[in-house]
């Protein structure tokens, strides 16, 4: 049986639903079918964010946003002056969907919840007459003269032109290099570091504003760094794995990590800072309070907590006990050493939630960024993470879904 369609959209996730509504909206009359392999539909869009989905970030200059890219940078400055952050906002709120920014930049659904989301793509692929058919895993794709054919595990279909959307699924991505696309091998982006270490084994949930570095390498991140019962996560700890994924995968996540505790702080200043303070506090403890339990503009913003305090006190050899007029020069230069770079040996990584991104994909070389269309065949398009591009967290990855979904259905559209 061979049914026929105007458009075939690979892949039932955020691009590919995106895609397809955006075609149908501009032409109603184009038969338009999404092929999803598994039995539900845009199941990552339902657990992102922690089930809230995480739509996109308030970053609204292309230029600002495409620095949260480590693969795709240059690539996206185009496609984000044709639909950025704000046409986002602009595009779910015309269908009844309103979002909001929280402190850290990134926008939400107001009600919270990512089936918002689902049912606004549900209910248009309905009104709009798209055919959503699970259950339907690709085996073989076939270029004829004017149109495309796609064999699956239960039928063969046939249209004029073709859109994958299938994210970093290995099967595809060996189809389409039998095509002769070249495929940059996958590996992990956004995740947090194993490490076991006596400073921070009961220290869960303790968070700093750090910044942090590769050892040897030009790696370095600054953010939020969370202390967790398995190592270290957070903003600072995910946006390092992103940019150094391929780096890190090399090393098999074998490395040690350098910890500014004090953000920008360098150790000459963290140096003179103590030295105050063994003036201003001689007779008080050392490991009692942490001189930086808040913020302070001197430290950009940085803040150590007691606990951390206490523990990286102890790691210089100070004990409980001693008070700050009794610190020995070591001892000063220990505890500088342990606030502004500290050694951590990283051993392994563990995915971060559900927030699973893979870096890499088809080479960008391969694809026309006017219209997301692959350069090797016609009427063969791309949208979302099956291309080598990824981002950090916070919304990008699901931009870069909605911009490249929104050029593919431009193009289709308007040829």
């Amino acid at each position: 049986m061979n049914s026929k369609y105007d458009i075939i959209i690979v892949g039932g996730g955020a691009a590919g639903f995106f895609t397809a509504i955006n075609i149908a909206e501009q032409n109603q009359k184009l038969k338009i079918a999404i092929l999803e392999r598994g039995k539900n539909v845009l199941e990552k869009v339902r657990i992102s964010g922690g089930g809230r989905c995480n739509v996109t970030h308030a970053c609204f200059v292309p230029n600002e946003l495409v620095k949260f890219y480590p693969r795709g940078e240059k690539e996206l400055r185009g496609p984000f002056h044709q639909f950025c952050s704000g046409d986002t906002i602009e595009w779910f709120e015309k269908r009844g969907v309103e979002l909001k920014i929280e402190d850290d930049g990134r926008m939400f659904p107001t009600t919270d919840s990512s089936q918002t989301i689902i049912d606004c793509f549900l209910g248009l692929t309905q009104k709009l007459k798209i055919e959503v058919l699970t259950g339907q895993s690709v085996q073989s794709l076939f270029h004829g003269e004017d149109y495309w054919k796609v064999e699956t595990n239960h039928e063969t279909f046939s249209c004029r032109k073709l859109v994958m959307t299938t994210g970093s699924n290995p099967k595809i991505w060996d189809l389409l290099q039998n095509m002769n696309h070249t495929i940059i091998p996958p590996v992990p982006s956004l995740f947090t570091f194993n490490i076991k270490d006596a400073r921070i084994k009961d220290l869960m949930g303790v968070s700093a504003l750090a910044k942090v570095k590769v050892k040897n390498t030009k790696l370095e991140a600054t953010g939020p760094l969370l202390i967790t019962h398995w190592g270290m996560s957070g903003p600072g700890i995910l946006r390092l794995s992103a940019w150094g994924a391929r780096i890190l995968a090399e090393k098999n996540y074998q490395f040690v990590l350098e910890v500014n505790w004090l953000n920008d702080v360098t150790f000459e200043e963290a140096m003179e800072t103590l030295k105050e303070l063994k003036q201003e506090h001689a007779k008080k403890v050392v490991s009692k309070k942490s001189p930086f339990d808040l913020a302070d503009a001197r430290f950009a913003g940085a803040r150590v907590p007691n606990r951390l305090w206490e523990s990286l006190v102890l790691a210089s050899n100070i004990s409980n006990e001693t008070k700050w007029a009794d610190l020995t020069k070591k001892q000063l230069t220990d505890l500088t050493n342990q606030l502004t770079n500290g050694q951590f040996q990283v051993n392994g990584k563990s995915t971060f939630k559900e927030e699973f991104v893979t870096a890499g994909g088809i080479d960008l070389r391969e694809i026309n960024f006017k219209t997301m269309e692959s350069k090797w065949h016609e009427n063969l398009f791309f949208a979302g993470e099956i291309v080598n591009i990824d981002a950090i967290t916070g919304g990008f990855n699901f931009q870069n879904a909605w911009t490249s979904g929104f050029i593919v259905a431009n193009a289709i559209t308007n040829s």
